[in-house]
């Protein structure tokens, strides 16, 4: 008798595989990035796995089988038709780390029960009715190699499987079914061989194909529409009994020019944590990426002028307003408007600290006069050095924070209008900071929520900063919608 293409198991697994597999580890790189599952995960994977074979299994759309047997002097000609799945039972599966390899996984028990019509043809004779297939105590077990591929994209492989059929039960009904019923039934063990012969074919198919999409998958994200992060591996995985650990490029890229930043992340590594499903740990390294990106791309600057100025402030971009602070502005240039150019004298550095966050921004800023034709006139340029500090953390399901400034200085840096003191300009910059921090404080106050999968949410997530790097470990609950294999 011949079956259908597919397989009823062969769709099993994936669903663990696809996960473990995109987030496991260009070699003897460093990693910036680090993940770490452990087997609490695997076997929740499992467990929500079951459920959705269980209720997705019934709506797999199964082909038409035709075929022959022999039965006395002539071969009788059948067709099943109309299969549907009307009761699956698939156990809870064994999915467990093999240390240096990959993962080992196994299920056992599986039963699956299929209803359709049939139609025959015996010499002239045609006839047709219903039919009931069980296929029991079917037990899997195979074995999948996960690595580091060409360009650090992850590489699965299926390096063992292993299937059992313990038995079919199939039953016809209708028609003349009473007369061949009996010669059918001797070819239960044919049946048997049949469906756990392609079993595991079907299971290494699906885990080529896998690997396939794993391949030109891009292990580059678009962070925007400014900057690219690179999640290439670094290296194989290292895998324990217990857990999967796994590091990654984690550089972020301008788009425009793709520079590569000066420094190299710090190796560092990621304690333990058992009770929690998964571990991230990001460098600073990775955030100052970010930061040299958008400078060496000329994205850290911005040019101010009067109409961005609340009217309400006391202080505007025109000539008369700073003679307040620099005396002979209004006499040189009376009654004209003023654009200021802020932008970065030098990346800005993060760093991270036993819970703490640190920003050092060393700025500057060009003031021009504006005339009444358009043209620019320079007037001075002052560098300002600054330092703030922050705290993040997790709270009911959202990422909190605050920051305060440490320091703030003004300094003159250049000047075409001559000589003047910057101590009040400093005491406005450092009004205008603490203004800004207030209103960010509100904002970081109420937080954001924790990222959401389509059909995951993070639970018991906890934020730890740690010297130079920041780790979060939290759970996933995993809801089974309707729409969950979109």
């Amino acid at each position: 008798m011949s079956l259908p293409q597919e397989t009823l198991v062969s769709h099993n697994m994936r669903l663990f595989l696809a996960v473990i597999v995109l987030i496991t580890p260009t070699s003897g790189e460093t990693p910036a990035v680090h993940v770490s599952l452990t087997d609490k995960a695997l076997h929740y994977g499992a467990y929500v796995g079951a459920q959705w074979m269980t209720d997705k299994l019934k709506d797999v759309s199964i082909p038409d089988i035709s075929g022959e047997i022999y039965i006395l002097f002539d071969n009788l000609h059948y067709t099943l038709m109309g299969i549907t799945i009307e009761n699956v039972e698939f156990p809870e599966p064994s999915v467990e780390f093999y240390p240096g390899r990959g993962l080992d996984t196994s299920v056992s028990d599986v039963s699956v029960t299929l209803t359709g019509g049939w139609i025959t043809r015996f010499g002239l004779i045609q006839d047709g009715g219903t039919f009931q297939m069980i296929v029991f105590d079917t037990d899997v077990t195979f074995a999948v190699q996960l690595g580091r591929g060409v360009g650090g994209h992850p590489f699965v492989t299926s390096v063992n499987c292993e299937a059992h059929v313990g038995g079919v039960d199939m039953q016809f009904r209708g028609g003349a079914s009473w007369i061949f019923q009996p010669f059918v039934s001797k070819y239960r063990d044919r049946v048997r061989g049949e469906i756990e012969d392609k079993i595991c074919p079907q299971l290494k198919e699906s885990i080529i194909m896998l690997d396939y999409r794993l391949q030109v998958f891009g292990v580059s994200i678009d962070v925007n529409k400014d900057l690219t992060l690179d999640l290439g591996l670094t290296d194989d995985p290292v895998i324990d009994v217990s857990s999967l650990n796994v590091g990654l490029k984690g550089v972020i890229y301008s788009i425009k020019t793709h520079a590569e930043p000066p420094s190299e992340p710090q190796p560092f590594s990621l304690a333990e944590q058992p009770d929690s499903m998964l571990t991230l740990g990001v460098s600073e390294f990775t955030l100052n990426s970010a930061s040299y990106a958008y400078y060496s791309a000329g994205l850290l600057q911005i040019l101010l002028n009067d109409s961005m100025i609340p009217s309400y402030s006391p202080v505007h971009l025109n000539t008369s307003s700073f003679g307040a602070f620099i005396p002979q502005l209004p006499k040189m240039y009376p009654g004209l408007l003023m654009n200021l150019q802020l932008y970065a004298r030098e990346v800005p550095v993060v760093s991270f600290q036993p819970g703490l966050v640190t920003l050092d921004l060393q700025g500057a800023v060009k003031a021009y006069a504006i005339q009444p034709t358009g043209a620019q006139i320079p007037l001075f340029t002052l560098n300002t050095d600054s330092k703030f500090s922050g705290k993040v953390w997790t709270a009911g399901g959202r990422l909190k924070g605050s920051a305060e400034m440490k320091n703030l200085t003004v300094t003159l840096e250049a000047t075409e209008i001559g000589g003047f003191e910057t101590a009040a300009l400093e005491n406005l910059a450092r009004v205008g900071a603490k203004l800004a921090i207030t209103k960010l404080n509100q904002r970081l106050g109420k937080g954001v929520e924790l990222p959401r999968l389509k059909h995951a949410e993070l639970t018991n997530t906890t934020l730890e900063v740690e010297m130079g790097f920041i780790t979060i470990s939290t759970d996933a609950q995993i809801s089974l919608t309707e729409d969950s294999t979109d």
